[in-house]
């Protein structure tokens, strides 16, 4: 279940096999004010197990906007039989992966990222994690998680 700390998107990403071939890949995206720097995504195919990715939020920000990344994720926008969709490289030592998503869906949710944490403000929220672990532990309480 989500949060107020915890922002989810369950979507359904196009992983593109080749310029024909198209195959349906459901995903969760999820961003938690805990980590604020980043984004987490699982992708549910035939395993046992999600496989999970996790890369900067503003990797993500930017590349709504323009190809950006470097590395092992890489994002850029397009446009696919005149839908605006944002396409995510995944590359790893088994091979990389391009996915995509409709970019007005993605872009959504990013905003709500933005709102629970403004841009610049992961710092800030880092710091008053610190003071709240400090004034919890000196209590004796635990925190919640996120």
């Amino acid at each position: 279940m989500e949060s107020p700390a915890e922002l989810r998107l369950d979507l359904v990403m196009d992983l593109l096999l080749s310029p024909e071939e198209v195959f349906p890949v459901p995903a969760r995206l999820v961003y938690c004010a805990d980590d604020p720097y980043a984004v987490h995504v699982a992708f549910h195919v035939d395993s046992a197990q999600p496989i999970g990715w996790f890369f900067a939020r503003d990797l993500l920000v930017q590349g709504l906007l323009r190809p950006t990344g470097l590395g092992d994720v890489r994002v850029w926008p397009a446009v696919v039989d005149g839908r605006r969709m944002v396409t995510l490289m995944l590359c790893s030592p088994e091979g990389d992966a391009f996915l995509q998503a409709p970019a007005a869906l993605v872009a959504a949710w990013v905003r709500r990222t933005l709102r629970l944490v403004r841009p610049g403000g992961e710092a800030e929220r880092a710091l008053v994690d610190r003071a709240l672990d400090a004034l919890f532990a000196a209590n004796g309480a635990s925190e919640p998680g996120c």
